[in-house]
């Protein structure tokens, strides 16, 4: 497909070609060698023109061959017919487009002088006579020539600059969607490290500490046994909604099946029967909550609980869930031994106080040895 510099270069040579057979002056032979040269000069070009838009300049060796060969051509077409110098705009644009300005613009004054040259040694006048009266013209056309070769130039160095700044931005476009892959991936996988952590680990716990509880009654009290085996069976199909609900990203399995306010009872009767620790639930009416809210609730009471179980050696745990000014407020207090305040945190705390901060809340712990600890999670409501 042309382009609109290509399309001028065609006009220019059609031009030309047809002023130098509408001459009466000049026999055909040298009209037909004048057109096949300017053919050739086309072709020349065309041999060497770039396959790409932007400021093409030839290297050096090969931008002198073709300098060569222009040089030569052209001057062969003007020394047949003189009016072949029509064809000069092109060939100025061709060599700033093709060559470095330090062989283009010299190259210009040739392809502009060449004409007045060549009237000088065939006409009958002087020399001095023709430069007289055709050097003034072809001094403003060089001129004009260097300037058209001067904007060529800039818009050439232009089209470099966008180009470079097309191709900055198309990687920097890969190196965004990238990271946002990356970071996309990565909050996934905490997500799920999350959900893993809160859910299944501690189910798997609690089926643990269950079995063994009924391994060492089965003999002593079968009763206890087979009560501590139907918690653990029951467990064991909790954790099996709840993988189920993590793969699909849905929303837990213990609050699709009631309300917040159930499924935190839940957890903590359930806590209770399992440890044999004194338990209590405080729950005041709560606001209409998003789902993002609620499943933070949750898991954090989940989290709690099993930090409970695993560090507080406590003998009770209260849970309390209320209403502040601007959202609900979680409450985990034990009775156990507590722990140095600034200690480093487990990743459970850490997953908590994440959940938190997605959710727009605030994670706080209060805590000493031998005073028990308080978990508290505020978010807005």
């Amino acid at each position: 497909m042309l382009r609109y510099w290509e399309l001028f270069y065609l006009l220019v040579y059609t031009g030309a070609i047809v002023t130098v057979w509408v001459q009466r002056d000049d026999p055909t032979w040298a009209k037909a060698a004048s057109t096949a040269l300017l053919v050739a000069l086309g072709a020349w070009y065309l041999g060497h023109r770039p396959h790409h838009d932007g400021h093409p300049e030839l290297p050096a060796g090969v931008a002198l061959r073709w300098l060569a060969g222009e040089l030569v051509l052209f001057l062969g077409a003007i020394a047949f017919v003189g009016d072949a110098a029509w064809v000069t705009p092109a060939v100025i644009s061709q060599t700033f487009w093709l060559l470095p300005p330090r062989f283009a613009a010299p190259a210009v004054v040739a392809f502009s002088f060449a004409p007045v040259a060549r009237d000088g040694l065939l006409s009958d006048d002087s020399f001095g006579t023709v430069v007289r009266e055709l050097g003034p013209s072809a001094a403003v056309f060089c001129v004009m020539g260097l300037l058209l070769g001067y904007i060529i130039t800039k818009l050439g160095e232009q089209n470099e600059r966008q180009a470079q700044l097309i191709a900055s931005l198309e990687a920097s476009r890969a190196e965004v969607a990238r990271l946002s892959h990356e970071a996309g991936t990565s909050a996934e996988r905490d997500r799920l490290a999350r959900e893993i952590h809160d859910t299944l680990a501690q189910g798997f716990t609690s089926i643990v500490a269950l079995t063994q509880a009924a391994e060492s009654e089965l003999d002593t009290d079968p009763p206890a046994a087979r009560r501590h085996l139907e918690l653990a069976t029951t467990t064991a199909r909790e954790n099996l909604a709840e993988a189920r609900a993590m793969v699909t990203a849905l929303t837990p399995s213990a609050l699709h099946a009631g309300s917040l306010t159930d499924a935190v009872r839940r957890q903590v009767e359930r806590f209770g029967e399992e440890t044999g620790m004194g338990t209590a639930c405080e729950i005041e009416p709560l606001p209409r909550l998003v789902t993002a809210v609620e499943v933070v609730l949750l898991r954090a009471t989940q989290e709690a609980l099993a930090n409970v179980r695993k560090h507080a050696d406590a003998t009770a745990v209260t849970v309390r869930l209320s209403t502040t000014d601007s959202g609900v407020r979680l409450a985990v207090t034990d009775d156990g031994a507590g722990f140095r305040q600034g200690a480093a945190e487990g990743f459970g705390l850490r997953g908590m106080r994440a959940r938190a901060e997605d959710a727009g809340g605030t994670l706080s712990i209060h805590t000493g040895r031998g005073e028990g600890t308080t978990v508290e999670l505020e978010v807005p409501a």
